[in-house]
């Protein structure tokens, strides 16, 4: 009877043990480790992988969920139409922590109305040039600027029990040739300038999971980097959540398991049963390896409750109101005045007539790739402006620069040789790679497709598919003609059998062409091959001869009272998977040109990530508002801006060049020799950095800004412990006649620092919002983050003791106050 007892006493402890994880009120780490054991081997390393493109699969003997994540950062963009953001780099150059945590905190409240767990934002990377097409989804070339802005907006998300995902890690700098080029950077650059911001995600934002980016850095891919994620991230950080692959972004099974990698997306390619059940066989790989990447996706399960809480989809599906109104929020802080030449603005709400004109006027102008986002509504420049002023004749000049869109009906592309049918044969495929028959035929009068989700075409699922369209062109004249391609994903042209586009790879909407010579009625055959492989779809043709004329825009700028003139980039120009030219798109130059030669009042509205050329006509242009992406409420805070309901607060997250020679990576961004290695030559003078060194002066520094009031600084005190511990104090007064708000910017520098240090970083900020004639006192502390830098031969970061200089400012290079302070 006693050993019956004993033994069923141990049955049930055993059976409690095993059934931990079922427990709501046992510790985090108890469910862990008895899930964790429930498991078998195989269980675990399938659990490693990716599931349907955005999920980790469900265990459902383990009552373990579907776990579903959706992109961002400025969307929860995959599961239909949604809240449409402001691009993350306006949202850096509102410099507003609390306007960055409301931020996360819609996009949090989005994700859950979707049943969403992992939100893949927000993204960090520094931006270090103009070109890279996804430095909008980023915040701006400062590691301190990035790293608060993303905290806060961790906060945010992760305030809606949705996970934060910190990305890309690390120094994914450029979009050309992501997968294959080197980021290579030395220990000192990396830690002060490219890792700064995810450590402060980590150790100050608590977030959730890290994402790996596709690059190499210092020759090893990141998704195998064990410097990185194991040594920095896991252990000098302490990091004890996930991290995961970007998109298709692993390259070796063994290396990524040993290299730090936990979740491989959006599937298992390399991290499966086939590849390291035999390294774990032979003892080239530990099973207590793949033990600690299940551990880590499950505590972020059990952390943040997903086990215990079931997340469902809100259907069907609504605008959020509230939502939407911190986009607008968000839009009219991030934007910057960059130029306002006799006080030309804000314009008078009495004004009669105006000239709105501009490729961007009347669209829902944003960047693409994974984060453009399809909004429920959205408000244009040119209905933001009419709503504003409802009683001025406002005139719309819609065709100043022709769009793809606007050929592709008008093109002679026929479905055969000597037939008067328009279009192309079109023949769809259940697969990416044109394999097998078809699984739908038919004749498309015109190729122009724009699939958020599924296409409507039987046979053919939302992603993973291919098609094929062929046709001839037959021109009535004979000239240049342009065959322009817009495609997201991959897409390649043959025209009489010569490939002549060939942009076969993922990508976000994209445009690519190719002029040729073609002889009246004479027929050329093409072939245009596309595939979808995840998000949102596009394919369209157009073959044309361009006819560019400012005519129109000219004689509307010269019978207006003022112009608004709307130009830069939207998501074929600038997006994921390339780089955008530093030039505005083609023929905006000349249209700004001619506009502001006839109608001096002249106000140019510019869409774009970061900074563009504009030397050709900066000089002529009285105003000039940086705008970025600014989401669905964009047009509304455009005009509120230029009409004063707004006053601007915006400061330039990145210092902007004059010219692209001047900026301090012109030698080395690129990969002359084709090694497919990148050294960062410029090492620690990134941006304001390299500026301050005194070799070239940019157009616009970093943190400058225009605002229609003006500020006062004045009363700087500082008062230290002896040590580290600083608190400056100091006054802002508005002594001009519109309410408005400062940013403060608080420098620090060692000017005798035993080594090389740059001239001044910032290490301070706040944004103060003051009503005319008020005046408030700020405070701002430092702590020995702000006095140290990376001391090599120590592997860790560190001060001299000695005199520090602090300089504060409204812009880095408009210092108002300076100070100096010992520290022991």
């Amino acid at each position: 009877m006693r050993n019956y007892l004993i033994t069923a006493v141990a049955a049930f402890c055993l059976t409690t043990h095993a059934q931990t994880y079922k427990d709501k009120n046992a510790p985090v780490e108890d469910r862990v480790e008895s899930l964790l054991k429930s498991m078998t081997l195989e269980e675990k390393i399938d659990y490693i992988g990716g599931f349907e493109d955005f999920y980790i699969m469900a265990i459902d003997r383990l009552g373990l969920p579907k776990i579903k994540m959706t992109d961002g950062p400025v969307g929860t963009r995959n599961y239909g139409k949604t809240t449409a953001y402001p691009a993350s780099v306006l949202a850096a150059a509102s410099w507003d922590r609390q306007l960055a945590y409301k931020y996360g905190e819609a996009l949090g409240k989005d994700a859950r109305e979707r049943g969403v767990h992992i939100l893949l934002a927000p993204g960090v990377n520094i931006y270090r040039e103009p070109m890279n097409g996804r430095n909008f989804e980023y915040l701006g070339e400062d590691p301190y600027l990035s790293g608060e802005m993303a905290v806060a907006y961790i906060k945010g998300v992760q305030s809606q029990k949705v996970v934060a995902t910190v990305k890309h890690f690390a120094a994914n700098n450029q979009e050309w040739d992501r997968n294959n080029v080197s980021s290579d950077i030395d220990e000192r650059t990396l830690r002060e300038i490219y890792l700064p911001a995810f450590k402060a995600a980590v150790q100050k934002g608590q977030v959730g999971a890290v994402m790996d980016s596709y690059n190499l850095i210092n020759g090893e891919h990141a998704t195998q980097n064990n410097h990185l994620n194991n040594e920095i991230l896991k252990g000098d950080w302490k990091f004890d959540g996930l991290v995961m692959s970007d998109w298709v972004a692993t390259y070796d099974a063994v290396a990524a398991a040993k290299g730090g990698l936990d979740l491989e997306m959006p599937s298992g390619k390399y991290m499966n049963r086939e590849n390291l059940l035999p390294a774990i066989k032979s003892g080239a790989l530990s099973e207590l390896v793949i033990d600690d990447k299940v551990r880590r996706i499950l505590r972020v399960i059990f952390r943040f409750g997903f086990y215990d809480t079931e997340y469902k989809m809100t259907e069907p599906l609504q605008p959020n109101v509230e939502n939407e109104k911190v986009a607008l929020e968000l839009a009219r802080g991030g934007m910057v005045l960059l130029k306002n030449e006799g006080s030309l603005l804000p314009l008078s709400k009495d004004i009669k007539t105006i000239a709105v004109i501009g490729p961007n006027a009347d669209v829902n102008v944003a960047g693409g790739g994974s984060s453009y986002t399809h909004p429920f509504h959205f408000v244009s420049l040119l209905s933001g402006i009419k709503d504003a002023v409802p009683a001025a004749k406002v005139v719309y000049v819609s065709n100043s620069i022709p769009k793809l869109d606007d050929y592709v009906d008008v093109s002679p592309i026929y479905t055969d040789k000597k037939s008067k049918t328009k279009g192309a044969k079109a023949e769809y495929f259940s697969n990416m790679n044109l394999e097998g028959a078809p699984v739908a035929q038919r004749i498309e009068t015109t190729i122009n497709h724009d699939w958020p989700k599924e296409p409507g075409i039987e046979g053919i699922g939302e992603d993973n598919f291919s098609a094929r369209y062929t046709g001839v062109v037959r021109p009535e004249k004979s000239g240049t003609y342009k065959f322009s391609v817009r495609g997201d994903d991959g897409f390649r042209l043959f025209v009489d059998g010569e490939k002549v586009i060939d942009v076969w790879n993922d990508h976000g909407a994209v445009i690519s062409s190719k002029e040729l010579n073609l002889k009246a009625g004479k027929e050329y055959s093409f072939k245009l091959e596309y595939y979808e492989h995840g998000g949102s779809a596009q394919v369209a043709l157009a073959v044309y001869q361009e006819n560019i004329s400012y005519n129109e825009a000219v004689a509307a700028a010269k019978n207006a009272d003022a112009v608004i003139l709307s130009v830069g980039y939207e998501m074929a120009s600038e997006g994921e998977g390339f780089d955008r030219t530093f030039t505005l798109p083609e023929y905006q130059d000349g249209l700004v040109q001619a506009v502001t030669k006839a109608n001096s009042k002249t106000i140019v509205v510019l869409n774009a990530g970061g900074n563009v050329d504009m030397q050709k006509w900066l000089p002529q242009t009285k105003a000039l508002l940086h705008a970025w992406f600014p989401g669905q409420e964009g047009g509304t805070a455009v005009a509120d801006i230029l009409f004063g309901k707004v006053n601007p607060s915006g400061k330039l997250p990145a210092s902007f060049e004059k010219k692209w020679e001047d900026n301090p990576t012109f030698n080395n961004y690129y990969d002359p020799d084709g090694d497919k290695r990148v050294t960062y030559k410029e090492g620690l003078n990134v941006g304001y950095r390299y500026y301050d060194l005194g070799k070239v002066q940019p157009q616009f520094a970093f943190g400058f800004g225009l605002s229609y009031t003006t500020f006062e600084y004045s009363s700087l005190k500082i008062s230290s412990n002896g040590g580290t511990d600083v608190t400056l104090t100091f006054s802002i007064k508005n002594i001009g006649n519109y309410d408005g708000a400062e940013v403060a910017q608080v420098y620090v520098s060692q000017p005798n620092a035993p080594v090389q240090r740059p001239v001044k970083e910032l290490k301070g900020f706040d944004k103060v919002f003051l009503k005319k004639g008020e005046t408030k006192t700020v405070i701002i502390k430092l702590d020995a983050d702000a006095f140290s830098y990376f001391k090599t031969e120590k592997n860790a970061f560190g001060y001299d003791a000695g005199t520090f200089e602090i300089k504060v400012g409204a812009s880095s290079q408009d210092i108002k106050l300076k100070g100096e302070v010992n520290v022991k």
